[in-house]
């Protein structure tokens, strides 16, 4: 797992940066191989995914990804000229490439925001990518489209939004919090784009801030609004901001509070903040890309108060569903407001269809070209049953509330906040550290932890303190693995205080 490239001359690489050539005068790979082939191929490639999974309990959390020597290599390949076995290809991405990377699919991965790939999901991707039928206009394919719109009207419902509520299926949340950001602007902005103010906490994902500035909201229009001791938007803070901008003669408009950030997995006063955009005529946006899918939950309602009354809702199935990375999606809940932003035809277009009878992906987004994304959520959730997906959030708080309840007894340990959602940070003291030194044992456990295999957990720095932060949101993490978590914890903070 750990080891090198191997050189040019290795077989079982031959340079992973090139694949083997077909003998000379050998036909190049038909792009249409016989029913046979098909099979035979599929068969090979659905062997090695399979033992790939199966040996994910026993893989390192993180692979050795110091490889800046192999990413040279592979750098300076060549197109390929003539086709090679698939046999040739798939050892070294098995058995090099992939390994070294992040175990992000792995049951010890508790770091960042972890992501999914069930199984249903990936059987989903290959008939969609075989059938290869064209989703970007609703003619095309009617009924696949319609898959895409009941999966959105249950999002929408498991929000608690209204009937009125539209949506659109996104590569992440990133083009979800960026399409929101257009919506709002196109709604209460109009072409008095320059006066504009956007409005978040310092604690927002990245993502924000950037669509923000690369819908026309330039950095000078954004605010970045306090936090409290939970690291959650001040609504006061919200509020004077909002006055001292109406009072400089611009334009506040929209709020962008976050269900669950990525630092520390905070969660917004949203039914306040709500309150507050109401009164003041503002649109207010809920970045719930990691958190909003416990909403679905009916007994973790209550941690995200307020949810239901947003304007816009981004979320990540790609968390909160476990499904795999690039599934993303959009609500809105005026409906209207998402076509009137995004509606458009041309001469070689059929006409869209009537809007409130039919969903037209094309009228509701930025894309024409797409992938059918649908069926990588339709499918799952009517294979598994959408209390499967329930039980699994409901396991995924109770092993982080369990894991924080655990740390917070170790001697060393600080537990800097409970769990919001499933993410909690922490960082290591004892009698009279220094913050400096604080930061510096905090990051030692971080990296100690991950180097022992078992779990791989990060660290991110706020107000210029450096925390650990465990966040269990991978379908694989169960009871095992939290245990493995905390006993590498303790023994790493033992460790970082006997140095001291």
């Amino acid at each position: 797992m750990g080891e090198r490239a191997p050189s040019e001359s290795s077989p079982s690489g031959a340079g992973p940066a090139r694949a083997a050539p077909a003998a000379p005068g050998a036909p190049a790979f038909p792009l249409e191989p016989s029913a046979a082939e098909m099979e035979r191929l599929g068969r090979l490639a659905l062997d090695r995914v399979v033992a790939h999974l199966a040996a994910l309990p026993d893989m390192p959390s993180r692979g050795d990804v110091d490889c800046e020597d192999l990413c040279r290599a592979l750098a300076g390949s060549d197109a390929p000229e003539r086709g090679a076995s698939l046999e040739s290809l798939l050892d070294p991405l098995f058995d090099e490439w992939i390994p070294r990377s992040f175990t992000t699919p792995g049951p010890g991965y508790l770091a960042y925001i972890p992501g999914g790939g069930i199984w249903s999901a990936a059987l989903a991707d290959f008939i969609a990518c075989a059938t290869n039928r064209y989703t970007g206009v609703w003619q095309a394919a009617p009924a696949l489209i319609q898959l895409e719109a009941n999966v959105l009207r249950w999002f929408a419902e498991w929000m608690g939004m209204p009937a009125t509520t539209r949506g659109l299926l996104t590569t992440g949340g990133s083009q979800a919090n960026a399409t929101a950001i257009v919506c709002a602007r196109e709604k209460l902005l109009g072409e008095r784009l320059r006066d504009g103010v956007l409005y978040t906490s310092g604690q927002a994902h990245l993502c924000v801030r950037k669509s923000a500035r690369l819908v026309g909201v330039l950095p000078d229009r954004v605010r970045l609004v306090p936090v409290d001791a939970r690291r959650r938007m001040r609504v006061d803070a919200l509020a004077e901001a909002v006055a001292a901008d109406r009072a400089a003669g611009l334009r506040p408009f929209l709020v962008a509070s976050s269900a669950g950030t990525t630092n520390t997995g905070a969660v917004d006063p949203l039914d306040d903040v709500a309150d507050l955009c109401a009164r003041e005529g503002l649109w207010h946006h809920v970045d719930g890309a990691y958190g909003a899918f416990f909403h679905m939950v009916p007994e973790l309602r209550p941690l995200l108060a307020g949810l239901s009354r947003a304007d816009s809702i981004a979320l990540d199935p790609h968390k909160g569903l476990f499904l795999p990375y690039g599934t993303g999606a959009l609500l809105v809940r005026d409906g209207r407001a998402l076509h009137a932003a995004h509606a458009e035809t041309a001469e070689y277009l059929p006409t869209p269809p009537d809007g409130e009878a039919f969903y037209d992906p094309s009228q509701y987004g930025p894309e024409l070209s797409r992938d059918f994304r649908g069926l990588r959520l339709w499918l799952p959730l009517h294979l598994h049953g959408v209390e499967a997906f329930r039980d699994a959030l409901r396991e995924k708080r109770a092993l982080a509330v369990d894991a924080a309840r655990r740390l917070a007894e170790l001697p060393g340990i600080v537990l800097d906040d409970d769990p919001q959602l499933s993410l909690f940070p922490f960082h290591v003291t004892w009698p009279g550290a220094t913050l400096e030194a604080e930061n510096a044992a905090t990051t030692a456990l971080v990296e100690g932890v991950t180097r022992r295999g078992r779990v791989m957990i990060t660290g991110c720095t706020v107000d210029g303190r450096f925390l650990a932060r465990i966040c269990v949101l991978c379908f694989r993490t169960h009871e095992d693995r939290v245990d493995a978590c905390v006993e590498d914890v303790a023994a790493e903070a033992a460790a970082a205080v006997a140095r001291a």
